[in-house]
């Protein structure tokens, strides 16, 4: 399971990694530091933090996966460069970050398991699946009972101005009216003043520019700010939708539709999409 939670996800750290499948961290720390004496993953320390370990395959856990995928394993040299792209500050902050939005989802379902996380791809899994449309940072599927609500997640570092956060609408509103699943697209804003502010640039935006009022009116958009969200985690009452006033609702909650799976749409998830699955 962590074999393939790194081969997809590229890095995780041992915060993360224990709150999806350990009930002690000190239990998590061991196993993970025996699979690296053994060369089955390997590890990426932080420049001046020595404490914080980001974890990532290793020549043997790449292996594994690989072969029982039916792929190519990857050479030596190619885990080794995947590792090192781990090394770019920028990269692993948003890596990890967006990372945690779903470690948050699967760690919420370990203590409710009426929901569970029953999809999780990552950017290039994503992009791959729909024909390279679109590009969210992450996928899922949240499903609760027999209810699923299918989202695409933009994780916003606060370093792009709104008009490009407004422009990244478009291509889902393409993928949508060409077949593609009438998903929710999630923006995880880092505040809530930023969250004010988009809502309303999108607002007087639709105004005038018929594209956006297109994209608003075709695409469900539903907002949170992650400091102010009172000890909730994403699958709590945190969602604002864009056109509904300042109510907040459960991820659970949110508009999505289903229709029949097509070239653009994968359709619910299967069995062995479960970014768990590997556990049963």
């Amino acid at each position: 399971m962590i074999a393939v939670l790194l081969s997809d996800h590229t890095a995780l750290t041992s915060d993360q990694i224990a709150a999806v499948l350990f009930d002690s961290p000190i239990t998590c720390a061991h196993r993970l530091y025996a699979l690296r004496r053994m060369d089955f993953i390997n590890r990426v320390l932080r420049s001046g933090q020595p404490s914080q370990v980001y974890w990532v395959p290793g020549r043997l856990s790449a292996r594994l996966v690989a072969l029982t995928r039916g792929e190519t394993p990857p050479t030596p040299k190619a885990v080794a460069l995947a590792a090192d792209s781990v090394l770019s500050d920028r990269t692993r902050r948003h890596t990890i970050e967006t990372n945690q939005f779903f470690i948050d989802l699967l760690a919420h379902s370990r203590s409710h398991p009426q929901s569970r996380l029953t999809r999780w791809w990552s950017e290039q899994q994503t992009a791959a699946a729909f024909g390279r449309r679109v590009r969210p940072d992450g996928h899922g599927v949240w499903t609760t009972g027999q209810h699923r609500v299918g989202f695409w997640l933009e994780y916003d570092r606060g370093t792009e101005g709104h008009v490009r956060l407004r422009d990244k609408l478009e291509p889902y509103r393409r993928l949508r009216v060409d077949g593609g699943p009438g998903h929710v697209l999630l923006f995880s804003l880092p505040s809530r003043e930023r969250e004010r502010n988009l809502h309303h640039h999108l607002g007087e935006t639709a105004g005038h520019d018929h594209r956006v009022a297109d994209a608003l009116a075709t695409v469900a958009i539903a907002t949170c700010a992650r400091d102010r969200v009172n000890g909730h985690g994403p699958a709590g009452p945190v969602w604002r939708l864009v056109g509904n006033g300042g109510h907040r609702l459960r991820l659970a909650d949110l508009p999505t539709t289903e229709e029949e799976p097509g070239p653009l749409n994968p359709g619910p998830p299967s069995t062995d999409q479960d970014p768990l699955h590997e556990l049963t």
